[in-house]
């Protein structure tokens, strides 16, 4: 049979070329590698040089008019994104996934650049390279078929990361008194002393003291590097600027998505019977709110009376009721969505990052004084000896009989109460005083870890810099609260593993056994004996610290079982929390700052059958997937917290160069000595090269750094005087002098010639002759 002979067809309309390029682009969401001259001359079986010619003069023509775009030899329609993109990494969704802008974007001729979701693999081989904000990758881009309103109309993957985000740098922009151009002062501790030039046709519009984001653009072997300001993020000069910056860096939201404030907005108070549910009525049971003086959303409320059952003499009835945020924020909501990318809230010394809009936290779902309020609550059943008998959950309806501060109630169980207290006074606040005594014995039982960290307070001004730096007395009313929380947080865990529903657990691992090993050496040290490989209990740890208690080892013993311990988490899968020694626990009690504690609401709705806004079904995976992104929440907020503080407080003493401090080593490296200050709790370094006239070995065993020729030892936890020689209060940077001499080998209970690593010996054979310093290295701090 002869092929019969295809008839050559006539050039392609414009409106043809234009259509194949876009469905080429969109079929099943793809986009082919390549769409050029070739592939439309062979998709339209155009073969003669003349049509060829005549093509090739069309497409000229298309790309002359804007019609199409020509992006490395690629053809595509204007408007639209080639198949290979160059793109920055910007920010992440409400779902937590990246989102990047093409680098190149006509935005006068076709509005604001497209956003392409970046997928990144779930399970990544070892050491493959992942993409983060601030990243500049080339991806490749399929286009979404009919993407819903408000997703990324792209989708790419990841061909290969271009630059990390490390080359982006956050800074304050100093201007030249010339007025061309000026200098960026980085943030960041480690580049602290290195600043970058900028030219003044890079300044972006920034002006004096701005903080800014820029880009690093090269740097010569002279001079300073020069950098291009991308973004000014805000003026330095305007309160709250401190905090502004570790929101920035750590890319914490701030602003709540439209959608979500109007559903906060319409949210309306709680009836008594709501979706076919009766709530029930504890509007006559007088629970209180104890907080600190200055909190604007009270989520908590306490009460306590004697236990009246005969089978309970001498015991108590405690009920803690909860706000009840899961009424107003339903799974899958725009509420929701924003809620679970904050994960928590987030508290700095003059603002607060909530996890949920103020009409929500400060308002609906605040237990305020006299008013009702819906709650979740759990009514527990305590021996006279602390020992929980009994408990049960109940969907209620509260209202607060007074809106007390810690130190109001202490007041009042010291036997000084004031106008609101009295009243309170035998009825409230006594019995409640002498069930916390009944708990505290179950807990002394229970022996949970017992480090005593003092908290710093940084006090402002009005105008936003530090007036001073506090540590707030510990009292028993802090004690009586954190008790009764703890022991409803366990409650919750166990109702809801009895009804065999899948919650998220706030798990703490117990040491690893190579920091347990690294603790029984330095143990051995000073006369502990502390066998390794044993089962561990935190009452071990509470032995060894009391053995130390008021002794010259106490400071750097406790120093050293808190580095000891595993970091608390989130998890699906419950493995128990070692600090607090409890084989179950979940975060029930502050439902409006953690979104964790919204789940076990949700939970515990569910599981008991109590109305509205209960867990939608979830797989162990689902709630795993949550688990880890409120865990990095949690990180996240935590070095926002710390570091502006250290900000703060470098701020403070900025002009008090030269000045004395009373301070206690912190940290041992082979970089130097980190330092506390007794009196602000403000952390600094110390670099080795700076300790004296001869080589200092680090001696990792014993946390200290030793001289090699006079066995001066400077050991974690000594007391020590510094002078303070700089101060960035921008990087939060301090650097010190140390003025006090070390101790000998002996009396910093070092043997001398120990040695106990492989490691060690050869630092000790190449220990430098006697007089001879090691050389210094730039920016060691």
């Amino acid at each position: 049979m002869t092929k019969t002979k295809t008839k050559q067809p006539s050039l392609p309309s414009r409106d043809d070329i234009l259509a194949f390029i876009a469905r080429e682009r969109d079929i099943n969401g793809r986009s082919p590698a390549k769409i050029g001259k070739r592939e439309i001359a062979r998709a339209f079986n155009i073969k003669g040089g003349g049509d060829r010619i005549a093509l090739k003069e069309l497409l000229a023509e298309l790309k002359h008019e804007g019609a199409i775009e020509a992006h490395r030899k690629r053809l595509a329609k204007a408007g639209t994104l080639p198949s290979v993109t160059l793109a920055d990494v910007t920010s992440r969704d409400r779902d937590g996934e990246l989102l990047a802008a093409p680098v190149e974007w006509d935005e006068a001729s076709f509005g604001e650049a497209p956003k392409i979701l970046v997928h990144v693999p779930r399970k990544p081989r070892p050491g493959t390279p992942m993409p983060g904000v601030g990243d500049r990758v080339l991806l490749r881009v399929e286009a979404v078929r009919d993407p819903d309103k408000d997703e990324p109309p792209y989708s790419g993957r990841v061909v290969k990361i271009l630059s990390r985000s490390k080359a982006r740098v956050l800074g304050i922009f100093r201007s030249e008194p010339s007025g061309h151009g000026g200098r960026i002062v980085p943030i960041d501790k480690k580049l602290a002393g290195r600043e970058l030039a900028v030219a003044e046709a890079d300044l972006g519009g920034a002006k004096d003291g701005d903080l800014v984001s820029v880009d690093v653009m090269r740097q010569t072997r002279f001079g300073l590097p020069s950098a291009r300001i991308r973004e000014v993020v805000g003026a330095r000069t305007t309160e709250k600027a401190v905090s502004l910056i570790a929101i920035h860096v750590h890319d914490i939201p701030t602003e709540f998505r439209p959608q979500a404030i109007a559903e906060a907005e319409a949210a309306r108070p709680a009836p008594l019977q709501a979706e076919g549910f009766v709530r029930e009525d504890w509007r006559a049971l007088p629970l209180v709110t104890i907080d600190p003086p200055d909190a604007k959303d009270h989520d908590d409320a306490v009460h306590a009376e004697p236990d009246k059952a005969a089978d309970n003499p001498g015991g108590f009835v405690v009920t803690v009721a909860i706000a009840d945020v899961s009424f107003y924020v339903r799974p899958y909501s725009a509420l929701d969505r924003d809620a679970l990318e904050r994960g928590n809230s987030v508290y700095f010394p003059d603002r607060v990052v909530p996890m949920l809009p103020e009409r929500i936290c400060n308002d609906l779902c605040s237990l305020r004084a006299g008013e009702d309020r819906p709650a979740m609550a759990v009514r527990m059943r305590l021996s006279a000896q602390g020992r929980k008998i009994e408990h049960s959950f109940h969907r209620v309806m509260m209202r607060s009989a007074a809106k007390l501060s810690y130190q109001q109630a202490q007041a009042a169980f010291d036997g000084d109460p004031d106008d609101t207290t009295r009243p309170l006074l035998n009825d409230v606040l006594r019995p409640l005083r002498r069930a916390y005594e009944a708990a505290a014995k179950a807990r002394d039982i229970r022996g949970p870890l017992d480090l005593d960290l003092p908290e710093r307070k940084i006090i402002l001004k009005e105008d936003g810099t530090v007036d001073r730096v506090a540590t707030p007395p510990r009292l028993e009313a802090h004690r009586l609260i954190e008790e009764f929380m703890i022991a409803a947080n366990v409650a919750a865990a166990e109702t809801l593993e009895a009804k065999r529903q899948a919650l998220i657990y706030r798990a703490h691992d117990e040491p690893s056994l190579e920091k347990m090993n690294a603790l029984a050496e330095f143990l051995a040290t000073i006369g502990i004996k502390f066998a390794k490989g044993q089962v561990l209990r935190p009452a071990q740890f509470n032995t060894i610290l009391a053995r130390v208690k008021e002794t010259e080892h106490e400071n750097v013993v406790n120093e050293i079982v808190l580095r000891t311990q595993a970091q608390a988490e989130y998890v699906s899968e419950n493995y128990g929390h070692f600090g607090l020694n409890l084989k179950r626990y979940a975060h029930f009690t502050s439902p409006i700052r953690r979104y964790a504690d919204l789940i076990v609401h949700r939970a515990l709705v569910r599981a008991l059958d109590l109305g509205p806004g209960g867990l939608p079904n979830m797989s162990l995976g689902e709630l795993a997937e949550i688990a880890a992104r409120i865990s990095a929440a949690e990180r996240r907020a935590m070095a926002a917290e710390r570091e502006t503080v250290d900000r703060l407080i470098a701020g403070y003493l900025a002009d008090q160069i030269g000045a004395t401090f009373e301070a206690r080593i912190s940290g041992v490296t082979r970089a130097g000595l980190f330092v506390r200050l007794l009196e602000t709790g403000a952390d600094g370094f110390i670099p080795i090269s700076t300790l004296g006239n001869e080589y200092f070995r680090f001696d990792e065993a014993h946390h200290a750094v030793i001289g090699s020729r006079s066995g001066e030892a400077h050991r974690l936890g000594d007391r020590v005087e510094v002078r303070l020689l700089e101060a960035a209060p921008v990087a939060g940077a301090l650097r010190f002098e140390l003025l006090s001499d070390g101790r000998t080998l002996r009396n910093a209970g070092i043997r001398p010639g120990y040695a106990k690593s492989k490691r060690q010996k050869k630092e000790r054979r190449d220990t430098k002759p006697a007089g001879k310093t090691r050389r210094k290295t730039s920016h060691e701090w």
